[in-house]
Order: structure tokens, then sequence, then C-alpha cells
């Protein structure tokens, strides 16, 4: 059985992704480009000024291919990865969480994941458009968004166990009032120890940096949705078919 939901997982994952990848494409590459354009300025007006040394050299990979093939397969790496982590997360959770059909448990775990995965990490280091960086920080920037996933991740089981440990003497609204602030308590703390990372220039455009922050938001907001709407729909259908998986 969960092997039958892994690859509807990976399907829904991979479906998802490229819908969230049609979404960028209108709403997401215009900004890429203006921002690219901004960069190029800035570097042409170092040049004429001695402050770059521009040697000529073109990016390994096109925009015309980063817009379109490059984007479709990392989409779908992507997309089958995260839908087959989903498929093998509902299958531990069903039938482990209270009577909740498939479909309301799939939008449940696609809920928390863009609240836990994209929303919560977002606030400490939210996505920037290129020209947004230095070169020399990208290692640092990487490692302390991943990590900032990861206490997420974290203070999620965290407040699951709190929540295990106080709903017999509190009663189940109590306790989980005790796990979400047990959540907050781990975020905010890892939000005050990783490094703050501020690297947008003073001129660059606040109405660019704005739309690129939402439009990235919204790609997430659509992938999850689609993930959770896809894989509830398929997951219901095979379900009724069998039992709980295993």
């Amino acid at each position: 059985m969960t092997k039958d939901l892994l690859w509807r997982g990976m399907l829904a994952g991979i479906l998802a992704a490229l819908l969230a990848t049609l979404f960028a494409r209108v709403y997401a590459e215009p900004l890429v480009d203006r921002a690219i354009a901004f960069e190029a300025a800035h570097e042409s007006h170092a040049g004429m000024h001695g402050g770059h040394d521009d040697d000529g050299a073109e990016a390994p990979v096109s925009r015309a291919v980063q817009k379109s093939l490059g984007l479709a397969t990392a989409a779908v790496l992507y997309g089958a990865a995260l839908g087959g982590i989903f498929s093998l997360v509902f299958a531990y959770c069903y039938g482990r969480v209270g009577r909740i059909g498939p479909r309301t448990l799939a939008l449940l775990i696609a809920a928390l994941g863009f609240a836990i995965i994209a929303v919560v990490p977002a606030l400490k280091y939210p996505p920037n458009p290129p020209a947004v960086g230095h070169g020399d920080t990208i290692q640092l920037r990487t490692a302390a968004y991943f990590a900032m996933i990861a206490v997420s991740i974290v203070a999620l089981i965290v407040a699951a166990r709190v929540r295990t440990m106080l709903v017999g003497r509190w009663g189940a609204f109590n306790a989980l009032v005790g796990a979400v602030a047990a959540y907050i308590l781990v975020v905010a703390l890892a939000q005050i120890g990783l490094p703050r990372i501020d690297e947008v220039p003073n001129d660059f455009p606040a109405s660019l940096l704005w739309d690129f922050r939402i439009v990235s938001l919204g790609m997430q907001l659509i992938l999850w949705a689609a993930i959770g709407l896809g894989f509830g729909w398929m997951a219901e259908r095979r379900l009724r078919r069998g039992v709980a998986p295993r």
C-alpha cells in the first residue's frame, strides 16, 4: 500500500511542480529579467569607472535555457522528491491522527508543509532576486536557510511531543495552545541565534523586491496546495480499495 501511495505522491508532486513552474514562467521570470538588467547596469557603470574588470565571460547556461528546459527539469526533480516525501508522511499519519479522511489529511499535511517549510524560514531569510546578495556569501546564505528549515521541522516535532504530554492533563485545546507556544519558542530562539543577512543594495527597486518575494510565496502556495489536492484525490481512490497503509 505504501508503495502505491509513493508513486502517486511522486506523480502529484511532479504535476504540482509543473503548475508552479507555469506560474513562475508567467509572473516570476519577468521580475528576474528586471533584476538581471539592474545588475548588468551596475556592473557596466562600475566598469566604466574602473571599479569592475569585465572579462566578457557569459553565464554557462543562457537565460533562454534557464527559463525553459532548465526550469522544467528542476521542477520535475524537485516535485518528484517532495511528492515522495509527502506520501511517506501521509502513510505514517493516516489512521494515527484521528478519524480524518484521506483528502482532509492530505490538505492538512500540505498546509503544515507550506507553513513550516515555506513561510517560517522566509520570515528570517526571504527569497531574493538576482543582484541581491554577494557571491562570496552564497554558502553562508544557503546553509543558514536550510538550517532554518531544519529548525522549523524540529520545532514541529517538539510541538507534537509537547501536545502528547499535555493532552491528558490539560485537555485537547490547552495542549494545542501549549504545542503552538513551544513551536514559536523554538523558532524564535533559532531566528535570534542564526546570522542576519542583509545584502539588498541601497538603490535596488523596493517594488521589484516586494513583487519577487510575493510571487515566490505564491509559487510555494500553488505547489503545496496542488500536492495536497492532487495526492488527496489519488490517495482516497486507492484507499477505497484497500486498508490503511502500513
